[in-house]
């Protein structure tokens, strides 16, 4: 399989190095003036052992490859795809949120678009090389199994939770409706997930953003299972911070409207309230105002 990676970032250079571990062709995109610098090989340090692997790299991607992973950061994604010169065969999002879907499926047609989602704690420590500290869930929409089941397969023996989900709208919320309220409650509070969990107040807050995004999620045609939340939240390190609140204390852009703005605007669109899911929002904007003073 031809794999090409549109996002050099955490999850773009896990994905890409597990692929191209596993024997596959992979192409990472980069903007032109990183090229000259990208490494050819790429390592991925995870809890069990390092991976390591040789990938191509293109400031334009002419060729035509089987997939294109597309793993920017959902602002970012527009001016990416404009080093997109070819359709490939599928596209596999695995941006935050919802709202991307129908805008790729927009240029790409609705049948190459197969919606996934990645949830893992992954960091880029710098070129080429990058650090995974959580299990990696992969849930990709059932329209790409024929494809990609062989895809699916190497990486379940790396030790990746790889599923196919029938329904799409329980695809993408089902990790909306943990990703929306861990990252604005890490965010807002400024605490680690083991530390919300043990201040009752935030916890609280978290729960209750829990069932204001279930609630939006449902409204919304999707199927949430309470209990695979909760068995995310017993099973992740205490020390696990979302990306968002990573990003907020560096003083980098956020992803809140990706991430919020499902749950606010179905929430406007249903008729249901999300008072906690607003205040958080409204927190984290207050502080981004702050540190931009």
């Amino acid at each position: 399989m031809k794999h090409a990676i549109l996002g050099a970032g955490a999850i773009g250079g896990l994905i890409g190095t597990a692929l191209g571990y596993l024997g596959d062709d992979v192409t990472m995109i980069v903007r032109p003036e990183k090229l000259s610098d990208h490494p050819r090989t790429m390592s991925l340090e995870r809890p069990s052992g390092t991976l390591t692997a040789s990938v191509g790299a293109v400031s334009r991607l002419t060729d035509l490859v089987d997939v294109l992973w597309i793993a920017t950061k959902t602002y970012q994604m527009d001016t990416a795809l404009e080093l997109v010169e070819t359709t490939p065969s599928l596209v596999v999002p695995l941006l935050n949120g919802v709202d991307h879907i129908a805008v790729l499926r927009s240029r790409f047609g609705h049948g190459r678009v197969v919606p996934a989602t990645i949830a893992v704690e992954a960091e880029r420590i710098s070129s080429g090389q990058f650090v995974q500290r959580s299990p990696v869930r992969l849930a990709i929409s059932a329209s790409g199994e024929s494809i990609l089941k062989a895809t699916a397969a190497g990486l379940q023996d790396l030790g990746f939770l790889c599923q196919f989900v029938a329904n799409e709208p329980t695809l993408l919320w089902s990790k909306l409706c943990f990703l929306g309220p861990f990252a604005l409650a890490t965010s807002a509070s400024g605490k680690n997930l083991g530390e919300i969990l043990a201040d009752s107040d935030w916890k609280a807050k978290l729960d209750s953003a829990f069932a204001e995004a279930r609630a939006v999620a449902e409204a919304s045609g999707a199927e949430i299972d309470l209990a695979k939340v909760q068995a995310i939240l017993a099973t992740a390190p205490a020390t696990m911070r979302s990306s968002m609140a990573k990003d907020l204390a560096a003083g980098r852009r956020l992803e809140l409207d990706a991430i919020a703005g499902p749950i606010v605007r179905g929430g406007v669109h249903f008729g249901i309230p999300v008072p906690t899911t607003a205040s958080l929002v409204a927190a984290i904007e207050s502080q981004v105002r702050t540190h931009h003073a």
